[in-house]
């Protein structure tokens, strides 16, 4: 006999997921969602952007890269949602836009109820902590193509800002300044490069390393931080001396950044205004990375780059210190003299 679970699709597992889920979900929402988790479409009350003069609508949508691989390795799933959240909206901030609802698709070989709980408990976690509401979702079982205990995730979100109020390159100027927001650590990017070093030294995931003062996996598994609050924060306390941000992903410090930089202007970042983190200097050293290479794949300890113009400095780092952000001045933009392909890079050497 031919049947749906015989083909290795659990609905029953389906729903008992669903049902493990509601909970943390319940607690990621805001006053203008209809309705509740069930239907076919998740809704959303978009009456309140009649306020804005010219609403634009933002989305975003991204994964967590082979981060999935540490924590399918060490058997832990409720913190990589976290890292999905931030991945989506913080990137939906850099224009300035707030975000307002996420939906998440996970793929896995077979479902595993309680484990589909515990990653969507980290997606709703990460979605109060930016005050995003999760509407939806879709967990998928891909039998044939996945392995029982490999899974994927995805997401995509969307936020709005008035047109007047939109960040971005056309509104940075020479002398504005780099104010940088401390990492959590590798955040989800550059997990490819870290599993190969894993590989190739044979570090064990549990063992205690005496650099961390924790093992390995712990620090792998630090959920990326999640800006988007803050930023949002900064953006009403600065108002038009905040010129945008650079959301620190896979591309390193310099990358990032450019994307935000006009074209006849340059960021330049003083290495010597921060420490490397103590894992990423571990890492590199262990895996014989280089310097450049580490600082294209890794964050090197900044997560989220507040541009802002120079006279305003000191009130964005007061606005994020009484958020408990410690932030500070990492660099200044600059003209970019001949090299207009170089918009964004680092000088000096790290704070030892």
């Amino acid at each position: 006999m031919s049947t749906y679970k015989n083909a290795g699709v659990d609905i029953d597992a389906g729903d008992r997921a669903v049902e493990l889920m509601k909970a943390s979900i319940s607690k990621a929402t805001r006053s203008e969602v209809v309705g509740g988790i069930g239907g076919f479409a998740g809704l959303f009350d978009a009456s309140a952007l009649k306020n804005m003069k010219k609403p634009l609508l933002a989305t975003s949508t991204d994964g967590v890269g082979t981060k999935t691989e540490i924590a399918r390795a060490m058997d832990k799933y409720d913190t990589i949602g976290e890292d999905l959240v931030a991945m989506v909206v913080d990137d939906l901030v850099v224009c300035g836009a707030e975000p307002l609802f996420m939906t998440d698709y996970i793929a896995v070989g077979k479902v595993i109820p309680e484990r589909i709980a515990q990653i969507v408990a980290g997606i709703a976690r990460g979605c109060e902590k930016a005050h995003t509401a999760l509407i939806g979702g879709e967990t998928a079982e891909h039998p044939g193509l996945l392995e029982a205990d490999e899974f994927d995730i995805a997401g995509a979100a969307t936020g709005v800002v008035d047109a007047d109020s939109q960040l971005g390159a056309h509104l940075v100027k020479v002398g504005d300044v780099l104010i940088a927001m401390p990492s959590s650590g590798f955040h989800a990017n550059g997990f490819s490069l870290i599993r190969h070093i894993i590989k190739t030294q044979q570090l064990s995931l549990d063992a205690h390393v005496s650099e961390y003062g924790k093992t390995s996996g712990e620090v792998f598994l630090t959920p990326t931080e999640i800006y988007a609050l803050d930023c949002l924060a900064l953006i009403k306390s600065m108002s038009g001396a905040l010129r945008g941000f650079s959301h620190i992903t896979g591309g390193g410090i310099a990358e990032n950044t450019a994307r935000v930089i006009p074209a006849h202007l340059k960021a330049v970042f003083d290495r010597s205004t921060w420490s490397l983190p103590i894992e990423m200097e571990f890492m590199a050293k262990i895996g014989g990375v280089p310097q450049a290479d580490m600082e294209r794949t890794w964050n090197c300890g900044i997560g989220m780059v507040a541009i802002v113009a120079s006279e305003s400095a000191d009130l964005a780092l007061a606005s994020l210190a009484a958020r408990g952000m410690k932030a500070w001045v990492a660099g200044v933009v600059e003209p970019s003299g001949f090299d207009e392909n170089q918009r964004s890079y680092l000088v000096s050497d790290f704070r030892s």
